[in-house]
């Protein structure tokens, strides 16, 4: 018995709160071809409101056989908890039911890398995690997670993260999909976001994590989880990933029709 149930806290305002509705969205942004489906290493993905980057998440969801365990990854966009949290003995409830926690590999993630914390504070009104449940319950009822909020940037931090993971996911009797979540940049004009967003996506296309984090810093693109994205591809290329598909690319202005302001989405998958 999970000790805690991660209540949702953005249900009814970033995806629909009921569930026949949520299922309806959720099936209208992903295909239903189960033969062209791949096993992954990784993968990145976006975590706005599903009418803006539903569409996007949702192709590259649908290109993945998901497995039964999946590390989640996300920025901690409220700055609660610590820099690195977990939560290793709780469900995650959504509007399709539960998901319960991975407790074998988060805790062997929890002894192995000693600044990764047990912490439900910095998940509690967390989004970017939440998201990106109702896509993975939906082709995989038997999910189990190990969710982790990253409020990082330090290289060395993420790097460190990403190898001890890669080698726990290496020890673990079961596949392992590591999803990263992340939007790209935030709140330039759409040609300012897509020169910038084409560098990041070129870093990580070339499985090039250290590239990844200096193009982000030098650059000033204000991707939100690149730390997430750095420990991912750390992990990925020690598992022995050879190659990164851009699946598809949007921002929020093809939708809202404002292209001053405007948000970058990237689905990318590693293989």
């Amino acid at each position: 018995m999970t000790s805690l149930v991660r209540a949702p806290a953005v249900a009814g305002h970033f995806y629909p709160g009921r569930r026949e509705q949520l299922l309806r969205d959720i099936r209208g942004y992903t295909a239903s071809d189960q033969a062209s489906r791949i096993t992954a290493l990784g993968c990145i993905v976006p975590h706005a409101g599903y009418m803006y980057s539903g569409h996007v998440a949702g192709a590259v969801f649908s290109r993945l056989d998901i497995p039964e365990h999946c590390v989640i990854l996300c920025p901690n966009h409220t700055g609660r908890g610590t820099p690195l949290a977990t939560m290793t003995d709780a469900a995650w409830q959504t509007p399709l039911g539960e998901v319960a926690a991975s407790r074998e590999l988060g805790s062997e993630l929890l002894r192995s890398f000693p600044l990764l914390h047990e912490d439900s504070a910095a998940h509690r009104a967390e989004h970017a995690i939440e998201v990106e449940l109702p896509f993975l319950q939906l082709a995989q009822p038997n999910l189990h997670i190990v969710p982790i909020a990253v409020g990082t940037g330090d290289y060395e931090i993420l790097r460190g993260l990403g190898e001890a993971m890669a080698d726990a996911i290496s020890a673990f009797a079961h596949k392992v999909l590591i999803v990263a979540s992340s939007d790209m940049n935030h709140y330039e004009s759409e040609a300012v976001t897509r020169i910038k967003d084409r560098k990041a996506i070129e870093r990580v296309l070339a499985l090039d994590p250290r590239g990844l984090w200096e193009t982000v810093t030098s650059e000033d693109i204000s991707m939100c989880g690149y730390g997430p994205a750095v420990i991912m591809l750390t992990a990925a290329k020690k598992l022995g990933a050879t190659s990164a598909t851009l699946v598809r690319y949007a921002t929020s202005g093809e939708i809202s029709g404002d292209l001053e302001r405007v948000v970058g989405y990237a689905g990318i998958l590693v293989e």
